[in-house]
């Protein structure tokens, strides 16, 4: 018999996402016991994000900010034995839940393709062209890193209950997986199980998910063993490691024309500058 299934949602301020991502999660080719939409007090008020549900998912309201939180309440709501996690702003596949499953019977964790979507493949912007090579690798981050995005993220309830929830203020996939990991859990990757995941399309937009991810990390960082000085040297030579993966968008099929092939390398560039000079601001403001 198979084991119950709750998917987990977090959602904030986007109430045209979750439409959308509720509508591919109840397509999916196996159906789910329940999903749970954790609200992380949107303005739009409860009211508003029940009417956008509209009984396709249970909601819960989470204060605590952050997607953290959010999983974390709707985890400590949720009555399945296996948790699937996506985001709001996500579109799950029609198999990506038989294939996430089908591979949790092999492993403990099991983390999904993604796969970046942009508005306009005729009318990519830069940054567009550039999360549609660098962003989301997550089979580079199962097999090589250890860990898997929430966005597309399986496990059994019993071994979230073991872990803990997820943490504040750090990389909480990372953090959560690498946790898992140390307490001997095993990991797998699941090609099939994808999930498409919208590209940033600004500047404003790629730099304030950036400032993010550097504050989490720092969080992490700073405070193992010789954490700092491994900071400053990480942010010194971030931007020569652009040179490294300078040929990736220019060889790349993921992107057809060379004006967007142009437009990821120069955001490669401009990006890692900005990543180095954000990340020496978080080591002299720690100070």
């Amino acid at each position: 018999m198979r084991q119950s299934v709750s998917v987990i949602v977090p959602h904030y301020n986007d109430p045209a996402g979750l439409d959308a991502c509720l509508a591919a999660l109840t397509s999916q080719s196996v159906a789910p016991d329940e999903i749970v939409v954790a609200d992380n007090n949107s303005p739009q008020g409860e009211a508003e994000i029940a009417r956008v549900i509209d009984g396709r998912a249970r909601l819960v309201s989470v204060t605590e900010k952050g997607a953290g939180p959010a999983r974390n309440g709707a985890v400590a709501a949720c009555t399945g034995e296996v948790l699937a996690f996506t985001d709001s702003d996500c579109i799950p596949e029609p198999a990506w839940l038989a294939e996430g499953l089908a591979k949790l019977e092999q492993f403990d964790l099991v983390g999904g393709a993604m796969c970046v979507l942009v508005r306009d493949e005729a009318k990519m912007t830069a940054v567009e062209a550039f999360e549609r090579v660098f962003a989301f690798d997550n089979r580079y981050y199962v097999e090589r890193k250890g860990f898997s995005v929430t966005a597309n993220l399986f496990c059994r309830k019993s071994t979230f209950d073991a872990v803990g929830g997820f943490r504040v203020g750090v990389p909480e996939d990372l953090d959560w997986c690498h946790r898992a990991r140390a307490a001997g859990y095993s990991i797998g990757y699941a090609p099939e199980a994808v999930v498409g995941h919208p590209a940033r399309r600004t500047w404003s937009e790629i730099v304030r998910k950036w400032a993010r991810l550097n504050e989490e990390a720092f969080g992490l960082q700073s405070t193992q063993k010789l954490g700092r000085l491994k900071w400053l040297i990480k942010s010194l030579v971030m931007p020569a490691s652009a040179v490294v993966h300078s040929l990736h968008p220019l060889t790349t099929p993921k992107l057809r024309r060379g004006r967007d092939r142009l437009g990821a390398l120069a955001m490669l560039y401009g990006l890692r500058l900005w990543r180095s000079a954000d990340a020496l601001r978080l080591l002299v403001r720690s100070h």
